[in-house]
Formats: structure tokens, sequence, C-alpha cells
């Protein structure tokens, strides 16, 4: 097998705005693994302020240590492959996961059949939220019934900038697209554990789907203490990275529901794990991403359809893109991702 690594960087057609950063482009470390005719591919985004990890740094792991540990080795020993890349390197999360799909996505067209059928589906449509960027009250309302407009019922908010304005924009938002759409909020951390019970009982009466990470990652205490004192689901996103951190969220009890992300937890295979621990202890899950492009989308797309989550994905970040950096794969009609019949992740080649 041979490893090929493509650095991009996608503009998107609005800016995304949270409470850690502003994005205007997806920038990308996208992995193609070739087996001499075909080639498999894989995605590890660049985002600092959530995993730290750097498109020079997983561009070196991906072709240093995770490549000398495939060397010499059939890609149709997938279960060696997957052991040999979790192995090689501490850490790297974003790399591993680049390097695990693009594995599962060439085995996959070896055999002739798209991704989401080699994981054991036949389903090929999923359901995706979108997100509404922090900003004004105006701006967040009107952006609201502009996704409504376009087939979404389910909106997630980014808040946590600013609790008591945060209470208000929430309100704008709910006002604008009536009772029907669900809606939920992502505070990236944003708040302190008081702030998080003031804002979230305040809203409560705007029937919230959930709230993701309210405090800080490594404060499940805090965390905890919100969950106990509030009636709406918890979901803890960067709080959860791998199986540690899952069983130390569970021993908490500090949420009621985990998002299992591909360039978190290192690739299909530990999500699929996190996914099974979730479940046997009564955690509820969705499946999200980072500010990726149609690869790493597709590939948690095709997860999900093998997996069933709890609740409607967070799965809009290729929507996000001006233009698609890559051939083929998935692609977006309303709240629906439309999975490709082609093997593999249905990836062709770069566009850009």
């Amino acid at each position: 097998m041979k490893l090929t690594t493509h650095l991009i960087s996608a503009p998107l057609h609005t800016p995304f705005i949270t409470a850690l950063r502003t994005a205007t482009h997806a920038d990308s470390l996208l992995v193609e693994l070739s087996d001499g005719s075909l080639s498999g591919w894989g995605e590890a985004p660049q985002v600092w302020r959530v995993t730290g990890e750097s498109l020079a740094g997983a561009r070196a792991c991906v072709e240093g240590p995770i490549a000398a540990a495939l060397d010499g080795l059939s890609p149709d020993d997938l279960t060696e492959a997957l052991r040999r890349v979790q192995n090689a390197v501490a850490g790297n999360f974003g790399a591993k996961g680049a390097v695990d799909v693009a594995l599962h996505d060439l085995v996959a067209r070896r055999l002739g059949v798209s991704l989401h059928g080699f994981l054991g589906s036949t389903v090929d449509t999923v359901q995706t939220d979108v997100t509404l960027s922090v900003g004004a009250a105006d701006e967040l309302a009107a952006a609201a019934k502009a996704r409504v407009a376009d087939g979404f019922d389910v909106l997630k908010v980014k808040v946590g900038t600013d609790a008591a304005a945060d209470v208000e924009r929430v309100r704008r938002v709910r006002d604008a697209i009536g009772p029907e759409p669900r809606l939920r909020l992502d505070a990236n951390q944003g708040w302190s554990r008081r702030d998080a019970v003031t804002a979230i009982r305040a809203l409560e009466d705007c029937d919230l789907e959930l709230v993701e990470q309210p405090v800080v990652a490594a404060d499940l205490e805090g965390m905890a203490w919100v969950t106990d004192r509030v009636d709406t689901p918890i979901l803890a996103d960067e709080s959860v990275y791998g199986v540690r951190d899952l069983v130390a969220v569970i021993r908490h009890g500090a949420a009621d529901m985990v998002n299992v992300k591909l360039a978190k937890c290192g690739g299909l295979a530990p999500g699929r794990t996190l996914l099974e621990l979730a479940r046997e202890h009564g955690i509820r899950t969705i499946v999200g991403s980072m500010m990726e492009s149609h690869v790493g989308v597709g590939a948690a797309a095709a997860l999900v359809a093998a997996y069933p989550t709890s609740a409607v994905n967070d799965l809009d970040a290729a929507w996000w893109l001006r233009d698609a950096p890559v051939t083929g794969g998935i692609r977006y009609d309303g709240s629906l991702i439309r999975l490709p019949f082609e093997p593999g992740l249905g990836v062709t080649g770069l566009s850009v």
C-alpha cells in the first residue's frame, strides 16, 4: 500500500463562528491510500481550538510512523492494519482517523461495495441538523428562517459567548421559526456551570432538544452539576475523545448523551466501539464532525447508516463548503445526506 497526502483549504460560503473560533475555510489533510490500482480516502481536519492537531503534524504522522507501521501489509488484512495504525503513535487521533477511514474505503472498493454497505447498512440516506453560527439576534433569526426554508428541521444554535445575550438570541430564533423545528444549542465550553444552569432553565420553555458541551471539557464535575439541575439533555462533545473519556463521563453522570467524531476518536473502528459502549450504558448518541469535506463527513455518515444513533446527527460541515474539494461522494438534499452507490466513499479524486 502507498500513502499519499494532499493539503486542502476549501472556502466556506459563509463564515462559521463559534464560542471558540471563526472559520472562513475548511483546512484538512486528505489521505490517499493506494494498492496500485484503487485508492481509499480519509481526512484529518485542522481544528486548533478543539483537537490541537495541525496539518503539518498530521502529515508527519501519516507519512512517518503510520506509513512505516503499514509497510509490507496487504490491504485485505484490515484488522491487523487498523491495530497497527492505532499503535503506531500516541495521540494524533485525526491522523489515525484519516488512515483508518482510508483503509476501510480501500477494502470496500476492492470488494466492489459502498462503504456503508461494507459496514453492514442497507440505508442510503442520513439526516443531519444544520448549525447557526454565533451572531446578532436579528441575523440568527433570519438565518434560521432561511435554513428551515432550505429543508432543515433540526437547527443547532451556537451559544457560549454571553449567557444573557444567548438567551435573547435563542428566543428570537424560536419566535422566527415557530414551534415545529427542533432546536438544540452548542456552547462549545463557553459557559460557567452557574451561567449554564441559568441560561438553560431560562430557555426550557423554548422546547430545547439538547445542550452540547455547556462547560469546559475537563470539568466533568461541573457538567454533572449542570446535568443534575436542568431538564434538557446534556450532550458531551469535547469531553469525550476515546473510551476512557466516555467511561469517565458515565462514572461522573456528567451527560445524558455523547457526540462521537472520527477526528476525535481515531476513525471508524474506535467510533463503533464508542457507540456500542454508550448504548450499553444508556447514554444516547449522535455522530458529528469537525469542519470537514465530503470525505470526512461521508465516512461519518456511513457509520451512522450502519450504526443508527439516538438523535439526528450533526453532519452539515461539508454543506458549508462553497465547492467540494473532491469529485464524487456524498451530496446534500435539504436535511438529507445521500450516500453514494459507487464503491467505498464514492470519491474519485481531487477537484482542486
